[in-house]
């Protein structure tokens, strides 16, 4: 079985390159399992996003970082947003950002 391919939207492949190096290593290795077809270590569904709509969670001690992803599409995994998260309760702001990104990769399918 071939790895599913990853799409990355907006700026996200950007956001996790500038994530702190750690960080960016265990969420890139919980995202290729995600390509393998296999669920990541830490994760959680985020149905205020969008149906299918996953948060993959990890925790460093430089603070709590998210990557947002759906991959119930069938050709790819969509990489919606990776941040770090600074309180309790994510932002509003990054909820935001990932629930338009992905109703742009919603419309974008609909018109091939």
């Amino acid at each position: 079985m071939t790895d599913k391919e990853l799409i990355w939207v907006g700026s996200a492949r950007t956001d996790l390159s500038a994530l702190p190096d750690d960080a960016r290593r265990q969420l890139g290795f919980d995202l290729r399992e995600v390509q393998r077809g296999r669920a990541p270590r830490d994760w959680k569904p985020m149905p205020t996003i969008g149906a299918g709509v996953v948060e993959i969670r990890v925790r460093e001690a430089d603070g709590a970082f998210r990557l947002f992803y759906v991959a119930k599409i069938s050709e790819a995994i969509y990489v919606l947003h990776a941040f770090q998260k600074k309180t309790q309760k994510t932002a509003a702001l990054d909820l935001e950002l990932a629930r338009s990104r992905y109703a742009a990769v919603r419309r974008q399918r609909q018109e091939k």
